[in-house]
């Protein structure tokens, strides 16, 4: 930026004139950058304020419906008995009993839970079993 100065007389000290520089900032050179940012802008903003093209595409009803794959239930209860779908199982059946619903069903989801007072070992066995007998969605209720 430039800066202009210019002399002031002082007559203070009985007549003879002191001069003092004194000094302004020139605000010439800013208001023309400002003045053509202004233009700047002005002829740009219709360009940026364009529409764009908000086609979403369409979704189509499925053709068919998709069915859920069917879920067995199998409970661990307080006294150590296994509840296969409602069918009391004891442990050594529980192994084949669930090797034949991976045979039968390959697609079958097979909830495993246990009562409150259950024995963690025969859940965990369960569980074992479950997944040594080719069952592929085991789930843990």
């Amino acid at each position: 930026m430039a800066v202009s100065a210019f002399y002031l007389s002082d007559s203070r000290h009985g007549g003879h004139g002191e001069h003092r520089a004194v000094a302004q900032i020139n605000i010439t050179p800013l208001v023309d950058v400002l003045l053509v940012l202004l233009v700047i802008f002005m002829v740009a903003t219709p360009a940026l304020t364009g529409q764009l093209d908000l086609r979403l595409p369409q979704s189509t009803p499925p053709t068919h419906r998709t069915e859920l794959p069917p879920r067995v239930e199998l409970l661990v209860g307080n006294d150590g008995a296994f509840r296969l779908d409602g069918v009391v199982l004891a442990r050594s059946e529980l192994a084949s009993s669930l090797r034949d619903l991976a045979r039968r069903e390959p697609n079958v989801v097979l909830l495993v839970g246990a009562d409150a007072d259950a024995d963690y070992q025969g859940f965990a066995w369960a569980l074992n079993e479950a997944q040594r007998s080719g069952l592929r969605d085991i789930a843990t209720k």
